[in-house]
């Protein structure tokens, strides 16, 4: 929210629900957003819920990071596609970014490799 200049925030928060908009701290310790194929993990989220005209709304500021969000039937692939376990093909999906092709080929090294 801005600040009105001059406007100390317990004067803005009584202006605000003199407005009808009401304002309150989330005590959150982490932030999850779901998004097609990733996940936006948020941590150490400071969260506030606003609620106007009873439409509620959050803004969420904290420690932005990503994650790939491997879908399971990738991983079956993987491991019909070369025998490696289920932790083994997740581990490599994870490091090919969720390429289902580089981490066949990067199993098919690694084992190439070892015999």
């Amino acid at each position: 929210m801005a600040m009105m200049p001059n406007m100390d925030p317990k004067q803005m928060e009584r202006l605000m629900r003199q407005m009808g908009i009401n304002s309150k701290q989330v005590p959150a310790t982490r932030v999850v957003i779901e998004l097609e194929g990733q996940k936006l993990i948020i941590s150490q989220p400071q969260v506030t819920e606003i609620t106007a005209q009873g439409q509620k709304s959050y803004q969420i500021s904290g420690n932005v990071s990503t994650e790939s969000v491997l879908s399971e039937e990738d991983v079956k692939m993987i491991m019909e596609q070369t025998g490696a376990s289920h932790d083994v093909a997740v581990d490599a999906l994870n490091k090919a970014n969720g390429n289902i092709a580089e981490a066949i080929l990067a199993l098919g090294l690694q084992g190439a490799t070892r015999r």
